[in-house]
């Protein structure tokens, strides 16, 4: 059986876009999390602007001097297309489409590499309309298998998500995905409890205890059963004592992050109350509570 784990806590940097970066991780040091997840978007570590190598090399340089450790998100929304949410994805028609996603997600895993990132996180998208479910399958498997390499030659996972509404909405369709590939080793899960609470058969807790083996970053937030809206701690209807605990249970070692990406305008209160809470509901665990 796995050690049980301290939480290690972070915050998102999506949920703190009014901030520039250096001032968001000034935040959440002085809050006492331990790392964050880096959402690279125009605002914070644009992945696509010059000097990308110079310019994480100085986000290393800070996270550094601040003591936090990151996880590489890659859900910034326009960052790729202006006028379509997450456009393009690894789904899309479109051959290029597909390839300007996968080059965003290899362009993280060199960051991630870069920073020293314990994940990459990514997600598969939405089936675009007319495409068959095989056929959508077939395009999410062939444009991961170069980024699958490259994670593999860093040694820093790949984390996919189930996100509702796409694709790979489900814990079970990861495992679907992993089986289609082969099961490679770089292949992770990023685990979202609101998500699960979301739509997953099973309760959180359960749902963190199944995917044990596989856990690789995990999200978190409060959400309402079959409404996928991410709301502050104490506004959904998830009961958190229980989900730490299994979380701690499982040894897993990586952030549990705070992702609230449409309450940036709140952001550094949520991130004070958030971190509050999050202490407070692991201190009534018999296991996982962060250290003071």
């Amino acid at each position: 059986m796995s050690r049980p784990q301290r939480l290690r806590l972070g915050y998102g940097t999506n949920g703190l876009t009014d901030l520039r970066l250096d001032d968001a991780l000034g935040l959440l040091a002085d809050l006492g999390y331990d790392g964050v997840g880096l959402t690279l978007d125009h605002m914070h570590l644009d992945p696509l602007a010059p000097d990308l190598a110079a310019r994480t090399a100085q986000v290393a340089r800070r996270l550094g001097a601040l003591g936090l450790t990151t996880t590489v998100e890659t859900g910034a929304r326009y960052v790729l297309e202006p006028r379509r949410k997450h456009g393009p994805s690894l789904l899309d028609a479109d051959l290029e489409g597909r390839a300007a996603r996968t080059r965003l997600l290899l362009t993280a895993v060199n960051v991630a590499a870069e920073l020293g990132a314990h994940a990459v996180h990514c997600f598969s998208g939405v089936t675009p309309a007319g495409t068959d479910d095989g056929t959508a399958w077939q395009r999410l498997r062939e444009a991961l298998a170069p980024v699958l390499d490259a994670a593999d030659a860093v040694g820093v996972p790949l984390a996919i998500e189930p996100e509702p509404g796409h694709l790979l909405a489900t814990v079970a369709d990861f495992h679907r995905l992993r089986r289609m590939l082969d099961e490679p080793e770089p292949l992770g899960l990023t685990l979202d409890i609101g998500h699960c609470q979301c739509l997953e058969p099973e309760p959180p807790g359960e749902c963190v205890r199944a995917a044990a083996p596989w856990l690789r970053h995990v999200q978190i937030e409060d959400m309402r059963r079959g409404v996928h809206e991410h709301l502050p701690f104490g506004d959904g209807e998830i009961d958190f004592p229980p989900v730490l605990e299994a979380l701690a249970a499982t040894g897993y070692q990586g952030l549990t992050v705070v992702e609230l990406p449409r309450h940036s305008h709140a952001g550094p209160e949520l991130a004070r109350s958030s971190f509050e809470f999050l202490q407070a509901a692991a201190a009534t665990t018999t296991k996982g509570a962060p250290a003071a």
